[in-house]
């Protein structure tokens, strides 16, 4: 199975991705902004989603939401 990006691309581990859109953080008052670079991705069991760190926070995020950079 292959983890792939919203345009198609398929992503690996420790790859850097950007958002494309503005994301709220469930939980928190947290808002990713579009254009953030997210850096060092780790991929998960779900090839819908992938792990990393923002700001200091581990996070999920759907890599419908992720462009590889």
């Amino acid at each position: 199975m292959e983890t792939k990006d919203s345009n198609g691309n398929i992503l690996q581990d420790g790859d850097s991705v950007t958002l494309i859109k503005d994301l709220k953080v469930k939980g928190s008052s947290l808002v990713l902004k579009r254009g953030k670079v997210v850096k060092n991705i780790k991929l998960t069991d779900d090839t819908a989603e992938v792990d990393c760190r923002v700001d200091g926070s581990s996070l999920v995020l759907k890599t419908e939401f992720l462009k590889k950079i």
